[in-house]
């Protein structure tokens, strides 16, 4: 049921996002609230990976403490491409952005 809702979220947010995207957009707000969803659901999905990511990797060294150097890289590599889909979405969102003219 989780899994459902969050896809029906993430859909719901793409669809915002993408809504005329034409010269003439009367969907402003709608991009607006696609954008804050799409960043939103990016950030929760962007924590709870790290989350369980760094978890993960504090579980394996306490169990085998002598294995810690060899998880520090790959744990550090792991969190820094969680946090780069997290800033890809941000761009991604801020691009989509400009789209809706709030009448300025």
């Amino acid at each position: 049921m989780k899994k459902a809702i969050l896809f029906a979220t993430t859909t719901l947010a793409s669809v915002l996002a993408f809504a005329n995207d034409g010269a003439m957009n009367t969907n402003s707000g709608m991009v607006a609230i696609g954008s804050a969803i799409a960043i939103g659901l990016a950030v929760y999905g962007g924590t709870s990976a790290q989350g369980k990511a760094a978890a993960a990797a504090l579980e394996g060294m306490a169990r085998n403490p002598a294995a810690s150097d060899k998880m520090f890289t790959p744990l550090i590599l792991s969190l820094a491409l969680i946090e780069s889909l997290v800033i890809l979405a941000f761009l991604v969102a801020f691009i989509k952005l400009p789209a809706a003219s709030f009448g300025f």
